[in-house]
């Protein structure tokens, strides 16, 4: 029998999404994590497990001999919602496959991809369970199966779910193999699991069948965020759950008590986080027991960091799709939730949570503490020609209501057996591209741009973007967290670093901003011209103008210069709205 002191262990991110679950760079998966615990909890000394992402075998055909000489190789991901990445690419089934034919140990593949692969990384699919030509596809927790395979001696396992003692071990273990993601420390974001499984059955979801939700106690997740902290961590994200606010209860009603000790007790063991956020928050929970969600609400606001977003998953306006998809809040509901978190989450720190405006003039410059993400999905049951104008006036009301969403989330089911879409598969989806293609263009240009400039005006200050990659002689980088905005910034800088940034501009999905504060002794013309109000005429006088004592000194008629140089504006110049 083998020893699993003698293994060697390689561990490949293909990288994950799922409805509760997001694995793609800055971020790492709960998965890598967890069954590098695993295999540890059985034996394995931490020096023998490898971790490698699906990025850094493309880049570096050498670490593929990792993949080749373990004696297990366990393949991680899945997609099992369909997405657009900028900080790294999913692996494609032939590059899943491919890895399956290098290694000459025992293979084994895991994740959701145990739910389904189809063609490609896409929506409007039927995915089909496949086991691409691994020794051993498991078909329920991965980190459950390595570690049964180790303690076996490689000869196999049973298929079965770990239990939540096995987690509390498996999570703080597991924690060393984030030193071995390329991203560590600066740029890397770990995805916390709270719970899994929902109280609710939507028909094209995936996250039904983990079962009801299963709590891990408060004391469980701190001590991973320990450990994960001492090895440098200190980004981390709240997002393995169906729905934040019901964390800790019976699965649908809210514990504020319970959120109050989660994240008192992140805030105690890691008190140098830069980034604390979370991901999904079902709104029927909001209105169902607004009370105790107003107070759940309260508490996250209190720990967490700017930007935050809490993903609600309306998935349609249309009733009909509502009720023949099981759907569980109407577009009313979502209206209503959506109000309760701008009311309760809703404010810039700086200001005074109990009357500060959210935005305009008086706002503080920089984004909310929590606002709601409001995810749609077509090609449901039911959809028809009203359904995209239910979707379009829902977003419009709420625009019109002078609340905030952080951002809108449009895309094309994936039908994966073992739902209520497998039947119907992705016919409807495909009957209805072209139309759909023209209604999210159309909601870009009418409500995301509009809601972007209220969410983040002019002069709104992003600490910390991280440098990302050059296009058409800019800059573009993102904040960690979640759903973090796209920035432009004039000029190529090095990528890699960080930098602070003022909005001046906006896109759709994605803002202008120059650095922050700008010097105006150094700024370049392209960084000057991008500030509304300057033209080049203006840019020009400034420079031959240089240099200046004070950013009153600055020749700048139209736009207030102290916003953007962190000077504080005096009442003659207030801040720019």
């Amino acid at each position: 029998m083998t020893d699993p002191a003698d293994l060697s262990v390689t561990l490949v991110d293909g990288y994950v999404d799922e409805p509760a679950h997001f694995g793609v760079p800055p971020y790492i998966s709960t998965y890598p994590r967890f069954t590098a615990g695993a295999i540890v909890d059985a034996g394995v000394p931490e020096s023998n497990v490898t971790y490698h992402t699906i990025d850094e075998l493309r880049e570096e055909r050498s670490k593929w001999a990792d993949v080749a000489d373990a004696d297990l190789f366990v393949y991680l991901g899945g997609m099992t919602v369909p997405g657009k990445y900028v900080g790294g690419t999913p692996a494609e089934p032939d590059e899943v496959r491919e890895l399956a034919w290098v290694a000459e140990g025992v293979s084994v593949i895991g994740g959701p991809i145990r739910f389904g692969v189809g063609e490609e990384n896409a929506g409007a699919q039927e995915m089909q369970r496949q086991d691409l030509d691994y020794d051993f596809l498991a078909m329920a927790d991965v980190e459950a199966a390595a570690h049964d395979l180790v303690d076996s001696g490689l000869e196999g396992f049973e298929n079965r779910y770990r239990d939540n003692e096995e987690l509390d071990r498996w999570a703080a273990k597991g924690a060393f193999v984030v030193e071995q993601h390329p991203n560590h420390p600066d740029y890397l974001i770990c995805e916390l699991e709270t719970s899994r499984g929902c109280a609710y059955r939507c028909s094209f979801c995936t996250e039904p069948m983990y079962g009801d939700p299963a709590f891990r106690t408060p004391e469980s997740v701190v001590g991973e965020v320990e450990a994960l902290y001492d090895r440098g961590v200190r980004h981390l994200r709240l997002g393995r759950q169906a729905d934040i606010l019901a964390y800790g209860g019976d699965g649908e009603a809210p514990n504020p008590e319970a959120l109050r000790r989660l994240y008192g007790g992140i805030r105690e063991v890691a008190p140098d986080l830069r980034t604390l956020h979370l991901d999904n928050m079902n709104p029927i929970t909001v209105v169902n027991w607004p009370e105790k969600a107003r107070e759940g609400i309260r508490i996250i606001a209190e720990h967490n960091t700017p930007g935050d977003t809490a993903a609600f998953g309306l998935e349609s306006a249309d009733p009909l799709v509502q009720e023949e998809n099981h759907l569980n809040v109407t577009a009313d509901e979502c209206f209503r939730a959506i109000e309760i978190v701008n009311e309760e989450a809703g404010w810039r720190p700086g200001d005074d949570p109990a009357d500060a405006p959210t935005h305009g003039p008086d706002a503080a410059n920089r984004l909310p503490k929590l606002l709601p993400g409001i995810n749609l999905l077509h090609g449901l049951k039911g959809e028809r020609a009203e359904t995209f104008e239910h979707n379009k006036q829902f977003l419009q009301r709420v625009y019109d209501a002078g609340l905030m969403v952080r951002r809108i989330n449009i895309r094309q089911v994936m039908a994966f057996e073992g739902t209520e879409m497998a039947d119907e598969g992705a016919n409807i989806a495909k009957a209805h591209k072209k139309r759909f293609k023209q209604y999210k263009r159309e909601v870009r240009e009418e409500i995301d741009r509009p809601m972007l400039r209220r969410l983040a005006p002019v002069g709104t200050v992003l600490p910390d973007v991280h440098l990302e990659y050059h296009q058409d002689g800019r800059t573009f980088g993102r904040q960690l967290g979640t759903y973090p905005l796209l920035v432009g910034i004039p000029g190529e800088r090095p990528l890699g670093t960080t930098v602070d940034v003022a909005v001046v501009d906006h896109g759709f999905r994605s803002v202008t901003g120059v650095p922050y504060p700008l010097d105006p002794n150094a700024a370049s013309m392209d960084e000057l011209t991008a500030i509304p109000g300057i033209g080049d005429r203006t840019a020009g006088d400034i420079v031959v103008n240089r240099p200046y004592d004070s950013a009153a000194a600055v020749p700048s008629p139209e736009i207030d210069f102290a916003t953007f140089t962190g000077e504080y504006p005096t009442e003659e110049h207030p801040r720019a709205d």
